[in-house]
């Protein structure tokens, strides 16, 4: 039996070659047809060119099963691949999704192999809106956004939990589009659980410090010297903690509720820019530092008048901590047109080191120093009318209230000074006159 099994599979392998054969011959044959048989020579081309498109046509299949491969390979490494990926055409037809796309976007109705509409299987106006500006601008695009998965099983629903997502898409040819997706929800639950952390323990550490404050002003009452040296510094250390830790749940709150704390009138920037540097300015004569201000005479825009004090006197003072001495402090304010209106632009540059290349994407970030080499301890920084010398929060705080009033801050270095260059924009003016120089 075994044999006759045996002959049976190699009469069906040579019956299915030998229609190989005759069917290619044929098809050979209709290739040719156009040329005519009436010449003899033409009949011994027709013969010559047989073996030769056989042989063409062995090395387009052996091509197209090595292309197959290869499309086979890449979809399983992005089957294992820790983003999500999918690939619409033209018509934002759904071509191919991995599994982490499917899992991501909750494509339960979505089989491989199926071509439907992406705006059927993912209710995201972000994804469809992002897919047609990469295909309208053909560069690639990011974007980020909380995605609210929709799913028909009401039970399945209540466990559906939405996410925070961030995508990236490039432009392919034909009109395809292919996006890269990433759940950043477990970093942005991770973040946020580090940040109430870090709050109750900041919350915790207030009653101590207060109650060790109070005894450090008892000893200082009952002290003489030189002993009460030891004491003084003493009280600067504990006043520095109490004010890193008020400093902590202020940026903590202003992150959480950006609007929740201003008190919104018109102010006069000039007016509170010089209020700024009248009160650093005892500070600023130890080192000789002078300050110069063009722009505009008056301007006001609609802000919180204590928080914006706030951000000038930590700009100023960090101004003057890293301006050489005997040099100048620049304050430029202009108006500049944008594509969202016209908007009021103060410039602050110091004559300093400037800040390090690889710490300028990172120099508003909470508790960043950055380069070593830049910071110089100055006089008497433990008396500072900031109340956060040191503590790595300042301009994080300051960015945090110039979003809130629906600005933007950026750190530069001047081309000029090739000191620190910062730059701030706010929207919301209401009044301005011709600009004038003052120094």
């Amino acid at each position: 039996m075994f044999l006759l099994g045996f002959l049976l599979g190699l009469a069906v392998g040579l019956g299915f070659w030998v229609w190989q054969q005759v069917h290619l011959n044929w098809y050979l044959e209709r290739l040719l047809q156009p040329l005519s048989c009436h010449s003899h020579k033409i009949t011994n081309i027709k013969l010559l060119l047989r073996p030769r498109l056989r042989q063409e046509i062995s090395i387009v299949n052996r091509q197209q099963q090595d292309l197959q491969q290869s499309l086979s390979t890449y979809q399983e490494l992005l089957d294992f691949a820790p983003l999500g990926y999918l690939q619409v055409d033209e018509e934002n037809q759904l071509l191919w999704c991995n599994q982490q796309a499917r899992e991501i976007l909750y494509l339960q109705r979505w089989q491989p192999g199926q071509v439907r509409l992406l705006l059927e299987l993912v209710r995201s106006y972000e994804l469809d809106q992002l897919i047609e500006q990469t295909r309208d601008w053909q560069k690639p695009q990011v974007q980020e956004w909380v995605f609210h998965p929709s799913c028909e099983d009401a039970k399945v629903m209540t466990a559906v939990k939405s996410m925070f997502l961030r995508a990236s898409s490039l432009p392919l040819p034909k009109g395809q589009v292919g996006v890269f997706l990433e759940n950043c929800q477990p970093v942005l639950d991770m973040k946020q659980d580090r940040d109430r952390s870090f709050s109750d323990l900041a919350h915790e550490l207030r009653t101590p410090l207060t109650a060790i404050r109070l005894v450090v002003e008892t000893l200082l009452t009952r002290l003489e010297p030189p002993l009460d040296r030891w004491v003084n510094r003493l009280m600067q250390e504990v006043d520095r903690l109490i004010n890193l830790v008020q400093s902590w749940l202020e940026l903590t709150q202003m992150e959480n509720n950006p609007t929740m704390q201003l008190n919104l009138e018109m102010v006069e920037m000039r007016s509170l820019i010089t209020s700024a540097w009248e009160t650093l300015e005892p500070i600023a004569q130890r080192q000789s530092l002078n300050v110069t201000y063009s722009g505009l005479e008056s301007i006001c825009i609609q802000a919180d008048k204590s928080r914006l004090y706030q951000v000038f006197i930590n700009l100023l003072d960090n101004s003057i901590k890293y301006s050489p001495a005997a040099t100048t402090i620049d304050i430029e304010t202009k108006i500049i047109s944008t594509d969202n209106g016209q908007m009021l632009e103060i410039n602050i540059i110091d004559s300093g080191v400037g800040f390090a290349v690889a710490d300028l994407p990172h120099v508003f970030e909470r508790f960043y120093r950055g380069d070593k080499a830049r910071y110089r301890s100055p006089v008497n920084e433990v008396n500072s009318t900031t109340g956060i010398v040191g503590s790595g929060l300042g301009l994080a705080i300051v960015q945090q209230i110039v979003i809130a009033h629906g600005g933007v801050i950026k750190a530069m270095n001047h081309p000029k000074t090739g000191g620190a260059w910062i730059q701030v924009q706010f929207s919301q003016i209401m009044t301005n006159s011709p600009s004038q120089d003052y120094s």
